[in-house]
């Protein structure tokens, strides 16, 4: 496995394009093999402040570039990005320990971010006429103006996807960026971003900072007109907090500890050989991930047999091509977050059906997916995200009891349901506290949706990314009203008096017509 390494010539040439200036730098190491990738150089809150300014000046004249000019450039990227594709997929490997396919997910993501925002942006930002409060008296319309430059904090598990999520919407609306990448995704938005510089994006529009969260996250959000951030609860909320302080605006998708009900109208193989991958994709590192299920009793046995035995069956290792299932965890923390979580599990009465080991001839932090169940209150993956290839099976007795268990949590990103009746499932999915539902689907029908809004609810986040609702904040908008001439208000008392009657039947006529 020596082989699979990122090419050191190339993460050098790369990684002249971050912004840093310090002194200091930090090993990323290869989740496959262990090895140092590279070493990546540390901004400062120095250099976050340098991009900024910078970022400024270039966003001025990319938003005089106007929209045409901007979407050719956008649109050129996306071909850039197909283009590399097999370089952005070993790099992307190499640094996150995802499978081929699973790298390639985020690859198609990305240009599918690009080319909506690149073509939608003109028509969610046009002008347009409101009515105003007096017809025929005023004349009302609404624009839309640029923040400036926005902050986004990405987190590794995700680099190439959830940049370009937040960031093309945000270049396609006028805007500049200061993105902080998460170290051991840097040099995957670094070579995504190479695509787009290409393609003619003015590299000081783009800036990219890495460091402590602490400090370069902090000097990020301090340096922003609007924040994105994705990552943990916790942090979000500090963030938020943070953002709030300066009456700047923010939208931050976090945690969850995703549901999925299995009807009993199903057919338990089929619903189980698609359920799989949304647990395990990306070794269930991912904010959607399927974490617990929740399957109706009559089709219990017949389910928790096929999924167990499809789990068994995936093929794990380390490979740049397409011959594996399931890849690595990215690091030690989440080698020692899993093996907590099922450790604990076990020890407190849970019973693992397949997996539950760590798998070292394999590669360092690579995991067996595990299937628990007799998962209960007291254990730490009841209800804590643990953001691995862990799944916990509960039998339930009716779809009511499953709505109310899957509702219970603190969380609400996103919840599944598996039932041979889409109908039935839309009228289910109404039902549950979650910012996206998917039917007969784990995650992919809702994360790919671009021109849908995503985003959590409860604890799973604030605003949304994607659709209009993605771009349109990144602007502010703003009312231009005029008098047309046709009448003038009343002034003084007098004119109150003679025309206060006129306009209270104005008000009369507009409802008996039905004219909001």
């Amino acid at each position: 496995m020596s082989g699979i390494v990122v090419d050191r010539s190339l993460a050098a040439e790369l990684v002249k394009d971050l912004t840093a200036s310090g002194a200091t730098s930090t090993p990323i190491i290869a989740p496959f093999t262990g090895e140092v990738l590279y070493d990546l150089p540390t901004s400062t809150s120095g250099d976050v402040a340098d991009a900024a300014a910078a970022a400024r000046v270039a966003q001025l004249a990319w938003l005089q570039l106007g929209f045409t000019e901007r979407r050719r450039i956008l649109l050129k990227a996306h071909d850039r990005l197909l283009a590399d594709r097999e370089r952005l997929l070993d790099v992307l490997q190499t640094e996150t320990g995802k499978t081929r396919g699973q790298a390639f997910e985020e690859v198609f993501q990305g240009g599918n971010a690009t080319r909506y925002a690149a073509l939608s942006a003109r028509k969610v930002l046009a002008t347009r006429h409101r009515r105003g409060g007096i017809p025929l008296v005023f004349s009302t319309r609404v624009s839309y103006k640029a923040k400036g430059v926005i902050g986004v904090i990405t987190p590794w598990n995700y680099p190439l996807s959830l940049a370009l999520m937040d960031i093309v919407p945000a270049l396609a609306t006028g805007n500049a960026v200061v993105q902080k990448a998460d170290n051991q995704g840097a040099l995957t938005i670094l070579a995504t971003r190479r695509a787009f510089i290409d393609a003619g994006v003015p590299a000081a529009l783009w800036a990219v900072v890495a460091g402590d969260g602490n400090d370069i996250g902090n000097a990020v959000v301090d340096a922003g007109d609007y924040v994105c951030f994705t990552g943990s609860t916790a942090t979000g909320t500090r963030v938020a907090q943070r953002a709030a302080a300066r009456l700047v605006g923010a939208s931050l998708e976090l945690g969850g500890k995703n549901p999925m009900i299995v009807l009993g109208d199903v057919k338990p193989a089929q619903a189980a050989a698609n359920a799989v991958y949304s647990c395990f994709s990306s070794m269930g590192q991912l904010c959607v991930s399927i974490e617990r299920i929740y399957v109706e009793k009559s089709v219990a046995d017949e389910f928790t047999k096929a999924f167990v035995a499809r789990v068994a069956s995936l093929v794990p290792g380390a490979a740049l091509d397409y011959t594996t299932d399931i890849g690595s965890l990215t690091n030690v923390a989440q080698l020692e977050r899993v093996t907590a979580h099922v450790s604990d599990a076990v020890a407190k009465g849970a019973t693992v059906l397949t997996g539950g080991k760590p798998r070292p001839d394999l590669g360092p932090y690579f995991y067996e997916p595990t299937v628990l169940t007799n998962v209960t209150s007291e254990m730490s993956c009841f209800a804590g995200e643990t953001f691995g290839p862990v799944v916990a099976i509960t039998v339930v007795d009716s779809v009511d009891d499953a709505v109310a268990i899957a509702n219970a949590t603190e969380y609400g990103l996103n919840a599944s349901i598996f039932s041979g009746s889409r109908s039935r499932a839309r009228r289910i999915a109404d039902r549950i506290n979650a910012g996206s539902v998917n039917i007969n689907e784990g995650y992919r029908a809702s994360f790919s949706s671009i021109d849908a809004p995503m985003g959590g609810m409860k604890k799973s986040g604030l605003g949304r990314r994607n659709g209009r609702e993605g771009m349109l904040r990144f602007v502010d908008s703003r009312t231009v009203a005029e008098s047309t001439g046709l009448m003038t208000l009343p002034r003084t008392g007098a004119e109150f008096a003679k025309l206060s009657g006129v306009m209270e039947l104005l008000l009369k006529s507009l409802k008996a017509i039905r004219r909001r």
